[in-house]
């Protein structure tokens, strides 16, 4: 694998673990592009910077504590890696307007990055997050 490839396996990675599972601002604002898209926001949604750290900041760290990301697998290939992992945690807050269970979630993921010097510029991605909103909702 050549050394773009590596090093560009190495900002997702950081990503998922600085901002996702820790949410880190300063780490957010080095790897996130100013001009991101993110391609899966919702309808409606903010596709740009500021909906990406909304959704993990504001809407899943809050609700899973001891959240986690598990990187299965990276497949890096020019300015696009791939990676699927799953989200941990204890749903110990409201998530999307379900009060807390206190139960284990996992939310599967699968996502593309494009990157560009360093930095996420557009993201594709799915998720089980409808899933596991089903099976609490139904507890």
């Amino acid at each position: 694998m050549d050394l773009q490839a590596q090093r560009n396996k190495e900002v997702v990675r950081r990503f998922n673990q600085e901002v996702i599972a820790e949410g880190n601002l300063d780490s957010f604002n080095e790897l996130m592009d100013d001009q991101f898209i993110n391609h899966s926001a919702p309808p409606g949604a903010d596709k740009g910077p500021g909906g990406m750290i909304h959704t993990f900041n504001q809407i899943l760290r809050p609700a899973l504590a001891a959240m986690r990301v598990i990187i299965h697998d990276q497949i890096a290939e020019g300015d696009l890696v791939t990676t699927r992992k799953t989200i941990t945690g204890t749903h110990a807050g409201t998530l999307m307007g379900i009060p807390p269970t206190e139960r284990s979630v996992s939310i599967d993921v699968i996502d593309v990055v494009r990157l560009r010097h360093g930095k996420y510029i557009e993201h594709w991605g799915i998720n089980t997050l409808p899933l596991v909103l089903q099976q609490l909702a139904n507890h």
